[in-house]
């Protein structure tokens, strides 16, 4: 599987969300809510970098290696746009 360390992350981060269900359900303390939320957007964030980093090392080298100049810059100008909408995040 080409994203297994994400995948298995995401697995991790399912279980979390079902916790924070619960949490919810029993009227848990909010800021133990909101403190399994935060890890839950750290675990979020840790897999975003895993894809990224996977791309940057597969497709994103092939597109750099290519003939093809406009491959190279719509590959270029995708990474340009994912930080910029990590930026407002």
């Amino acid at each position: 599987m080409k994203h297994e360390a994400a995948y298995r992350r995401l697995k991790t981060v399912e279980g979390h969300i079902r916790g924070i269900e619960r949490m919810l359900e029993e009227n848990a303390y909010c800021i133990d809510v909101l403190r399994q939320i935060q890890a839950v957007q750290a675990a979020l964030h840790k897999i975003s970098a895993l894809v990224l980093d996977e791309h940057l090392h597969t497709c994103v080298i092939a597109a750099i290696r290519s003939e093809d100049v406009q491959e190279r810059e719509r590959v270029l100008n995708e990474i340009l746009d994912i930080f910029e909408a990590f930026q407002k995040l």
